[in-house]
């Protein structure tokens, strides 16, 4: 199964729907002094966890077009991808996540679940698939060394 939707065109929509949310359900938000705080902290390491990930696609010299998983020319296991087998899907979500407090609306957080499941069902799995079948027993070894998320 291949995935028709870029996984950027999804965050914006989840992003987007946690606005309305906001905008709407007012009643829900949670107002804090640690507020924007927690919201920088988080928007500043998925930032930093993505131009971290992205430059490793781009030192390996492979893919990082998410729509052509069996594109790719290289595992990629070391750096953030020792973390993470998806450092960038993580990344996506940490800037969800500060999108959520931003926002302050408790609602939220089920649209930042709704994000994982969207990712694991229609992305990653198809991508993990391409990958198994590209770099078989290597991609095994890392798959069982390293976590989905975290």
């Amino acid at each position: 199964m291949n995935t028709l939707i870029p996984p950027p065109a999804v965050a914006a929509i989840i992003g987007l729907l946690m606005w309305g949310v906001s905008e709407t359900w007012v009643f829900v938000r949670v107002v804090s002094d640690y507020q924007s705080w927690v919201a920088f902290m988080l928007l500043a390491a998925g930032v930093l966890l993505m131009l971290i990930a992205a430059a490793q696609f781009f030192a390996a010299r492979t893919t990082i077009n998410p729509l052509r998983p069996a594109n790719a020319s290289a595992l990629i296991t070391t750096g953030a991808f020792s973390l993470s087998r998806n450092p960038i899907y993580l990344a996506d979500l940490l800037i969800l996540g500060a999108l959520a407090a931003w926002f302050g609306n408790v609602l939220n957080v089920a649209l930042l679940v709704l994000f994982v499941c969207y990712i694991n069902r229609f992305q990653i799995a198809p991508e993990e698939s391409a990958l198994r079948e590209k770099f078989g027993d290597a991609y095994a070894v890392y798959c069982a060394r390293v976590r989905r998320w975290l």
